[in-house]
């Protein structure tokens, strides 16, 4: 176990996850509700002050867990000076017990890096990069109002390849304004022939989230969104094309080279503990969930004093989340893990929901006592994993 110092042994040490949130980019995208906005330099030095301070701070909470990976996101983390997150890094290994092979992402934008910044990141220990692309078409870039183009990604691309990145991953949308099935298979064809070829994709459709432009747009009537028919051949395309090129579709929206899943992710979806920092930034430590205010002048003033939201899970509460969360993920839910976790039988709780849904199609037992959504149950994820809410 660790002595809070990053030193200890990592044998017998719980397994956490560390995720840290930038709230900042260029320019806000049109579809965007994340939590970020833009900001001059002086916040953001700030901003990172305040970040190494509630890292440093929490270490004495989490100094004998293994922290199995780290995950930094946004926003546009990219848009913060390579050092300051060079010092992020150093804080963790120096305060956490980071294990050797931690996967360690880092979210990055075309147009906010550079070769000598990748290369930064590599010595700071970063060895997975997430690349937000979403369209290979620039006049749909310029839609969705994203600051960079196809050529600026291929250049990101090559250079995050020449700093000696081999674990990347890609973000795709489909279902955006005007875009065709054509148009949209043009950007998978063109992110599939990269060289060398991302090890990981992350295929999204286009969500309306309430109070971004598009929403705005959409309720005036000025968003053409391609028709039901089209979005429904463009996910379908998605399965096909990415299938008949190697990758594995390991969660509803996510597709990785065997051995290239999203370590970090796969966390989220298997409840194990994780601790998020900065504004905004969500956590699960045992069966207590809890997050940050996002307040950002409350958090620059207090970074280890904001938190809210507290919310002890509840025994139904943590059976539900172990469904709709496990479901999420093609190997499914483990009959026996359920009930070495609540002590009582899978089918004692669910037993109808599962059955109505084998009948349906839509849920398939799997060998090894696995229970999982069949292709045409991961089409209509969202109805079926409501059925487990107790």
């Amino acid at each position: 176990m660790s002595d809070g110092t990053g030193a200890g042994s990592d044998i017998g040490a719980k397994e956490l996850e560390l995720y840290f949130h930038i709230p900042f980019c260029v320019r806000k995208c049109l579809y965007c509700d994340f939590l970020s906005a833009p900001a001059d330099e002086n916040t953001k030095l700030n901003y990172m002050k305040a970040l190494l301070a509630e890292t440093e701070g929490s270490a004495f909470w989490y100094g004998d867990c293994k922290v199995v990976s780290v995950f930094i996101g946004g926003g546009t983390p990219s848009v913060i000076p390579a050092d300051e997150t060079g010092r992020l890094l150093a804080c963790v290994k120096a305060h956490y017990n980071l294990a050797q092979d931690a996967e360690i992402t880092i979210e990055i934008n075309p147009g906010t890096v550079s070769y000598e910044k990748l290369s930064s990141y590599g010595r700071a220990g970063i060895n997975r990069l997430s690349i937000g692309l979403q369209s290979a078409d620039n006049k749909e870039l310029a839609l969705l109002g994203r600051i960079h183009t196809w050529e600026q990604f291929l250049e990101t691309y090559a250079e995050a390849e020449h700093a000696g990145f081999d674990n990347m991953n890609v973000d795709i949308m489909s279902g955006l304004p005007g875009q065709t099935l054509s148009k949209y298979v043009r950007t998978l064809e063109k992110v599939l022939s990269l060289k060398p070829s991302p090890k990981h994709i992350s295929a999204y459709s286009l969500i309306l989230e309430e109070g971004t432009p598009f929403y705005e747009s959409c309720g005036e009537g000025k968003l053409k969104l391609p028709d039901e028919e089209t979005d429904r051949r463009m996910y379908q395309e998605t399965k096909r094309i990415l299938a008949r090129e190697g990758y594995h579709r390991y969660e509803i929206s996510n597709y990785a080279k065997a051995g290239f899943e999203c370590r970090h992710n796969c966390g989220y979806w298997r409840r194990r503990d994780y601790v998020g920092f900065g504004v905004g930034a969500a956590s699960k430590v045992g069966n207590t969930r809890f997050k940050n205010g996002v307040d950002l002048k409350r958090y620059l003033e207090k970074p280890l004093g904001c938190r809210e939201e507290i919310q002890r899970l509840s025994r139904q509460e943590q059976m539900e989340e172990f469904m709709f969360l496990g479901l999420r993920m093609t190997e499914g839910v483990c009959f026996r893990e359920f009930e070495r976790l609540f002590g009582c039988a899978m089918e004692a709780v669910y037993g109808d929901v599962i059955r109505k849904n084998i009948r349906d199609k839509l849920l398939m037992e799997l060998p090894g006592g696995r229970l999982a959504l069949t292709d045409l149950g991961l089409d209509v994820s969202n109805y079926v994993m409501a059925q487990f809410l107790l």
